[in-house]
């Protein structure tokens, strides 16, 4: 039986109780200390955790298609992306600090239940593309590094599920102690990359400047908004405002604040190193191959086949096959959390995390293996980029709702969050709808084909 809180009086929401966030793992780590330091070390990993999700091999797909295409242009893109997942990250672990709820909680406490349901199905299909873009991502990750074929790669990426159990068992320290662990991988393999690729810098600078075509140009577009859906996923505000749970916040507003003051720059920090892993997979398509005129390298496969030669380094090659490999193994691990958080939240439905696994992996794997068999190497570039764009367009049911929330200073038990945030974040659902709605118009109009 899982334990319910708020009991006292509803605070704005329709239920006076809702059941704990991750139950098996809720308020496990103590966050008592005599020094600021220990206390901050307390919050350190739940950032790391949300980080994975903008590290993902679906940001590879993007990056990679988007730096060969387009150069140095759309790392703005990356940029912006990544100060949007900043700000609502930080909304999201407020709102589950203040609420003690988590935006899955929230929405079937605050909706209709048909628009509790409707959302959750949402949320259910951002999981499952997510999902879709790991197990590209890890199949061929295997086939690079061992030969393993695609078709049973993707097969094989059904057995993560005994990683994730062993990981739960350990403890929730130690399943972020491993996902920090793999992503310093990621960071070491693509600093060595950067070092061989030697890019000019005052061009990676200009990069970072934003540029008028991207919104002209329908091809520009699709990839940027395939980084924003690959930078801001939805399942992150899912899973961020759950995972901060796990500390042992005090009751008063002042053990609260400190909460959400050292959660923030833990997530902060940790999105930080995401951009830097993020902008080095566009800047080494860009220095590799944009610049030798190589234009279209936008699969994997295809850029660890040519980035040897083009560095003059085989050993980059191998590092990019590591870098995906751990990428794809450390995404499974949020994404299982994600799965579990939306399924409980949203229709209060418990399951064994081995068979929730097992059937996300299980409905994500079917489309894999259809493109794999039926289109080998060629598909899978496009399936990855599009996996991205369809979270793209499910952001905004994510988004509004946690603004929402996070700006009723009811709901949020006085810790409501600051106007400025809550104004930053109301435009970044603006954009997000804006460039949605661009690119459906492009779609329309056979400017560009999904």
């Amino acid at each position: 039986m899982l334990k319910r809180t708020h009991e006292a009086s509803t605070n704005g929401w329709r239920s006076k109780g809702e059941l704990n966030s991750l139950p098996e793992s809720h308020g496990s780590v103590k966050v008592g200390g005599a020094t600021h330091v220990r206390r901050f070390l307390a919050f350190f990993g739940p950032g790391y955790l949300v980080a994975v999700g903008y590290m993902d091999p679906g940001n590879w797909a993007t990056s990679l298609a988007g730096g060969s295409a387009f150069g140095y242009t759309l790392l703005s893109v990356a940029l912006m992306s990544n100060v949007m997942a900043i700000l609502l990250q930080a909304l999201s672990l407020r709102l589950g600090i203040a609420s003690g709820r988590d935006l899955a909680q929230a929405c079937r406490d605050a909706f209709h239940p048909v628009v509790g349901n409707i959302m959750w199905v949402l949320a259910e299909g951002a999981i499952i593309a997510t999902d879709l873009a790991e197990v590209i991502g890890t199949a061929i990750g295997l086939n690079l590094l061992f030969g393993i074929p695609l078709e049973i790669g993707v097969v094989l990426t059904a057995m993560d599920v005994f990683l994730i159990l062993w990981l739960q068992g350990r403890g929730f320290r130690w399943m972020e102690a491993v996902v920090i662990g793999l992503t310093l991988v990621i960071a070491v393999s693509f600093a060595i990359q950067m070092f061989y690729a030697a890019p000019v810098i005052g061009d990676v600078m200009r990069g970072f400047i934003p540029d008028g075509r991207i919104v002209q140009s329908p091809a520009m577009l699709y990839l940027a908004l395939g980084i924003i859906g690959a930078t801001v996923m939805p399942h992150n505000l899912y899973l961020h405002s759950a995972v901060i749970q796990t500390r042992r916040i005090g009751k008063t507003d002042a053990e609260k604040l400190e909460a959400i003051r050292l959660g923030t720059i833990d997530s902060t920090v940790a999105l930080m190193f995401a951009l830097f892993i993020n902008a080095s997979i566009l800047v080494l398509a860009a220095a590799a191959f944009h610049t030798a005129g190589k234009f279209d390298v936008a699969e994997i496969q295809d850029a660890h086949r040519l980035l040897g030669p083009a560095l003059g380094a085989p050993i980059a090659a191998a590092l990019f096959a590591v870098a995906l490999l751990a990428s794809g193994l450390n995404s499974t691990v949020t994404a299982t959390l994600s799965g579990q958080i939306v399924m409980e939240g949203f229709i209060q439905f418990k399951m064994k995390p081995w068979a929730r696994r097992l059937i996300t992996r299980g409905i994500a794997i079917i489309p894999a293996a259809f493109v794999t068999v039926l289109y080998g190497e060629s598909g899978t570039a496009r399936l990855l980029v599009l996996s991205q764009v369809v979270l793209s367009f499910q952001l905004p049911f994510a988004i509004i709702p946690l603004v929402m929330f996070t700006s009723n200073n009811e709901k949020m038990n006085g810790l409501a969050a600051p106007k400025w945030l809550t104004t930053a974040c109301w435009i970044i659902a603006f954009i997000v709808i804006s460039l949605n709605m661009k690119l459906l118009w492009d779609v329309a109009n056979g400017a560009v084909a999904l």
